[in-house]
């Protein structure tokens, strides 16, 4: 990997990096284009992505109504132990949070496996992930990664000079391992791999994926984006955190907000060689957009996998509960090991969003390999059949 000359000053006066491009940074960057395509009526979020697209939500006036199925959030966290802690920490919120962040990072080196050097925090995964896209193509360069994937990286890539090379995923919608290998060139700056993945909810086989991972990351640095990982049937076992321990150019991310059910409170990590994390963090602090109580939060959950177990069996059930309903009906699905489900529906996204809100529900809907796609978030139980009467009305 090249290393950067730029002191994190003079990186942020880069023409490219201007306001109006780290307007596009945050976690924000779905709410952003959200506006501003329902602002110009345009059926689509994204002007540039012709074969992975995404369609506009209509407005609505009342948000509080709708039953919210299409963030991926967790129902039943945070954690009570968890909301305790934060509450607590409040009163301290006086006082950098640098010592219970060190602690929490100890704890985390413990289960990966690897030394807290080794470790980069940040304000939820995805900050994480566009911080990666704006350290390594700001000379150009590109990235490689599924079609469909999650955006995150390569919508931050992209709008800093990159270009994205996409390959499409098998017909088992796990990812082309041999055609995403064959693509890498000299130009190539990394790989993405979102396992399990996001929007299709499938996950690879973790043998063949970390085979991939280990040779590849030879010739260039692998991301391995684990957001969903936990709620896979293998969980923590399909980590590719062991070649990270290995020492292997890889990158692996994770965050507290699925599974711990803290999406709100911005928490999550990414651990990887330390050399390369230097990179990513001479310009970029991630552990300054954390706030103590989120650090307290975090610390507690990782300590109460009893209450993270129920979660993963609750929203299991809940899932089965809506795949079983959507194959009865003939629905075509995509295989799925996360908390949501995506599958065909049978006209174009913009009218189905719009039936589907009327109906108070609220879902994402895609356009990919020329069929229209809902993707479902899995809610509580009450919430996917409420969702599952709402299909049953618009389909009759």
């Amino acid at each position: 990997m090249k290393t950067t000359n730029f002191s994190r000053r003079e990186w942020l006066k880069k023409g490219t990096l201007t306001l109006g491009a780290l307007a596009l940074v945050p976690h924000e960057i779905w709410s952003s284009n959200v506006l501003t395509a329902q602002k110009e009526n345009r059926t689509f979020l994204y002007n540039s992505n012709n074969y992975f697209n995404e369609f506009t939500p209509p407005l609505v006036k009342e948000e509080a109504t709708l039953t919210i199925l299409r963030a991926n959030e967790n129902p039943y966290g945070p954690p009570p132990k968890s909301a305790e802690a934060f509450q607590k920490e409040v009163f301290n919120g006086n006082r950098y949070s640098w010592k219970t962040l060190t602690n929490l990072k100890a704890k985390i080196a413990k289960n990966e496996g690897i030394d807290p050097n080794q470790i980069l925090m940040g304000p939820g995964s995805s900050d994480l992930l566009e911080k990666v896209a704006m350290v390594l193509f700001q000379n150009g360069g590109n990235v490689i990664s599924a079609d469909p994937s999650y955006m995150s990286l390569i919508v931050v890539a992209k709008s800093v000079g990159g270009k994205w090379k996409s390959y499409k995923l098998l017909d088992d919608a796990q990812h082309d391992l041999d055609a995403m290998e064959a693509g890498i060139d000299e130009d190539t700056k990394l790989v993405y791999i979102c396992n399990p993945n996001n929007p299709t909810g499938s996950i690879t086989d973790a043998k063949k994926l970390k085979d991939f991972c280990s040779r590849v990351s030879e010739k260039v640095p692998v991301f391995v984006d684990e957001a969903y990982i936990e709620l896979s049937k293998n969980g923590i076992k399909d980590s590719m955190n062991s070649l990270v321990a290995e020492g292997k150019n890889v990158i692996v991310a994770r965050t507290f907000s699925k599974i711990h059910g803290m999406a709100g409170l911005r928490i999550g990590y990414a651990i990887g060689k330390k050399e390369t994390l230097d990179i990513i963090s001479e310009i970029t602090r991630g552990g300054m957009g954390i706030t103590g109580p989120s650090i307290a939060a975090a610390t507690t959950s990782l300590e109460n996998t009893n209450f993270l177990d129920m979660c993963k069996t609750k929203i299991a059930d809940a899932r089965d509960y809506t795949m079983s309903y959507l194959k009865e009906n003939n629905y075509s699905c995509l295989p799925s090991e996360t908390n949501f489900i995506i599958f065909e529906i049978p006209m174009t996204g913009k009218k189905f969003l719009k039936e589907i809100y009327g109906k108070n529900v609220a879902v994402r809907a895609f356009k990919f390999w020329d069929k229209n796609w809902c993707r479902v978030s899995i809610g509580t139980m009450d919430e996917m059949k409420t969702f599952t009467n709402a299909i049953t009305e618009i389909f009759a």
